[in-house]
């Protein structure tokens, strides 16, 4: 028989609700959405008691589910002895205070949102990853301070915020705090983003000196678990963090690779996506997410053995449209295919996407290597196919095109032309677009 540690905290109880609306078309069933928010809780610590969900037909403007699915709610979180309740939605600020008021204090009330920002909190570990963490948190956060005014009131009995001299309309020291905690919040957000931009622009120059020395980056992108991390350490080499449960990964890494031809290219692996991604999350990673729509070629890693593989492949594009990646070709990488049971399950995938926007599928096995080679020939044929040399006759009044070639393509030749200047360059597929009329032969 074990024995527990004393000095080790026993991980939270949590019980977890999900609810769906009538009418709408969600990626994943209400069971399904559900489950994975039991990974996301066991993942951030906690200890998952129990679960239920409602379908509603519409969301209640104060609770989110019905009031007598509250009281419910409530009864279990009781009988189950939880400590917390986690909503699988987002829950604004209404929700938030109501639920905590019906709950009572001692129950933490929190959503999908909340786990999400702290899984990222615990994985981040260099300086960029905590600053964009910290953003999103307190960006979180700060339209959801009423609890810590409320609490502050209870603590000195100021009656709802009043200084308790006979109603008389003055400001007590809760809301005072919380005009103060509103304060601190904003002025740290102004300087995490301040700090962030600096972070832009560190990456921008790699940008600059990547692209002037013709090296092509590819991304890789994926729903978190997919196994890119395993496939970025088969392909490079490298020693990267890997582990089989959420978000394992947070910040992101680029290892140099060697295609088939000998040509260098970059491979960076980024932050996984997930259905219902916070999106003080989306805009805080901001700069890493940028690294994806500077890509030259996108592989969308997707595990094959997961029974909502579709639904992934599908939340990721939609993640994609999103931060407005542009048109960047982009291959499915079907990974994990040593574990796969059913050969035609493989073929019935492949078949569904064939009308979708990637330019290729593969299927391989980071773990075994099996399909590695067939992967890295596809990637230098369409590599080759994107950048090959592009003649441009650009205007002498468009100096602003000509800088951004010198900045972000690759230039092999320029001469002065009398009707404007002639240049040979190597474009970016995310630039392609801008220099389309004035391509010439």
């Amino acid at each position: 028989m074990h024995e527990i540690n004393p000095t080790t905290p026993l991980p939270e109880r949590a019980f977890l609700v999900g609810i769906g609306e009538k009418g709408s078309h969600p990626l994943m069933s209400i069971e399904e959405s559900l489950q994975e928010m039991a990974l996301l809780a066991r993942t951030a610590g906690m200890e998952v008691v129990g679960q239920t969900y409602q379908n509603v037909g519409r969301i209640d403007p104060a609770t989110l589910i019905g009031r007598g699915k509250v009281e419910e709610v409530r009864e279990m979180i009781v009988a189950s002895d939880a400590q917390a309740v986690v909503f699988d939605d987002e829950l604004n600020p209404r929700h938030q205070r109501e639920l905590e008021q019906r709950f009572g204090e001692d129950i933490k009330v929190l959503d999908r949102s909340a786990v999400i920002l702290d899984i990222f909190a615990q994985h981040a570990h260099t300086r960029e990853g905590a600053l964009q963490v910290e953003l999103a948190q307190y960006e979180y956060r700060l339209p959801r301070l009423t609890r810590a005014w409320t609490h502050l009131s209870r603590q000195t009995g100021g009656g709802g915020g009043r200084s308790g001299n006979g109603g008389v309309g003055l400001r007590g020291p809760g809301e005072t705090q919380l005009e103060v905690d509103r304060r601190d919040i904003v002025r740290r957000i102004s300087k995490l983003k301040e700090e962030l931009e600096h972070v832009r622009e560190h990456r921008a120059q790699h940008r600059r000196q990547r692209e002037r020395a013709g090296i092509p980056l590819i991304a890789l992108v994926g729903y978190t678990n997919a196994g890119k991390s395993s496939l970025l350490q088969a392909i490079s080499g490298a020693d990267v963090y890997i582990a089989d449960q959420l978000f394992a990964t947070l910040d992101p890494t680029t290892r140099r690779i060697t295609l088939p031809s000998g040509r260098q290219a970059l491979l960076t692996d980024t932050v996984g996506f997930i259905q219902k991604l916070p999106t003080t999350l989306v805009a805080a990673f901001r700069a890493t997410l940028e690294e994806i729509a500077e890509a030259d070629l996108i592989l969308n890693v997707a595990e094959v053995t997961h029974p909502n593989v579709e639904q992934h492949v599908e939340t990721v594009e939609d993640t994609l449209a999103e931060i407005d990646v542009p048109p960047i070709p982009r291959v499915l990488v079907w990974n994990k295919i040593d574990q796969i049971d059913d050969p035609e399950k493989l073929t019935a995938l492949q078949q569904s996407q064939a009308s979708s926007t990637h330019t290729a599928q593969v299927a391989v096995s980071a773990r075994t290597r099996q399909g590695l080679p067939e992967m890295l020939a596809i990637v230098e044929q369409i590599l080759n196919e994107t950048q090959r040399p592009t003649r441009l006759l650009l205007p002498y009044e468009r100096g602003d095109l000509v800088a951004l070639l010198h900045e972000q393509a690759t230039v092999e030749r320029q001469e002065h032309k009398a009707d404007g200047v002639m240049i040979v360059a190597r474009i970016p597929q995310s630039l392609s677009g801008r220099f389309e009329p004035f391509k010439t032969r």
